[in-house]
């Protein structure tokens, strides 16, 4: 299984099943434009803890942390993990799209070391 994760305004011609990992949908992509496989809005973190982490690079060390917690404890969360994990035991090729600028600190790149090390 391969794991890739970009920015679904930077993705066109992923090869995999696309999965959208935001919560909210990516302002100025039309549902068609996306050409998704899945939308797992519920694997993504919290609006609360979004809100908090605010794509700040230096809470990201805590915002992993927080978030790698909420998808053990939090019952919507821990569900729709299970439900990607199964999505990428089914796949060879998965592309985790998400919409935020920063391409070293957000949930997809928490997601794919998750599936990665499972």
């Amino acid at each position: 299984m391969t794991v890739t994760i970009n920015r679904i305004y930077d993705a066109k011609n992923d090869k995999g099943t696309r999965i959208l990992v935001d919560r909210v949908w990516p302002r100025g992509i039309s549902k068609e434009d996306a050409n998704l496989d899945h939308w797992l809005k519920e694997v993504a973190p919290t609006s609360e803890l979004r809100k908090w982490f605010n794509h700040d690079p230096k809470l990201y060390a805590a915002f992993k942390e927080k978030y790698e917690k909420e998808l053990r404890e939090n019952d919507e969360q821990k569900e729709a993990l299970d439900e990607l994990k199964e999505i990428a035991r089914s796949n060879n090729d998965i592309v985790l799209l998400y919409a935020a600028k920063d391409t070293e600190h957000n949930q997809a790149v928490v997601l794919k070391e998750i599936l990665e090390n499972k």
